[in-house]
């Protein structure tokens, strides 16, 4: 969502990176589009990581607990139809909607 407020040279929307497990993931997976409306609950983790060039990242995520649709399906539909003919802006580090895993890290994650 667009920032309301903001000073010269600020981005106009932030980024959240949310994570989510299990079939809500899947359900995510399967519905959710750019542009979408959503509500999300989550809690706030941090953390951080030693990247190749050895220099410490911090992370912010959301861990998602609950989620759902926040606009009519009549208003997702007219959003679907104007984000078809008008491509959406990725933000960098991220491809088809979802964030590029660094290569190396994903003998880390708790999954494959």
């Amino acid at each position: 969502m667009n920032r309301t407020y903001r000073k010269e040279g600020e981005p106009t929307a932030d980024f959240i990176n949310c994570t989510v497990f299990g079939k809500p993931a899947e359900f995510a997976e399967k519905y959710f589009r750019q542009g979408v409306k959503i509500a999300i609950v989550g809690r706030w983790q941090t953390g951080s990581y030693t990247n190749k060039d050895g220099q410490k990242v911090y992370t912010n995520d959301c861990i998602v607990e609950s989620q759902e649709f926040d606009q009519p399906k009549s208003e997702r539909r007219e959003e679907e139809r104007n984000t078809q003919s008008a491509p959406v802006p990725t933000p960098e580090g991220y491809s088809d909607g979802f964030m590029n895993i660094p290569d190396g890290l994903d003998e880390t994650l708790p999954f494959s």
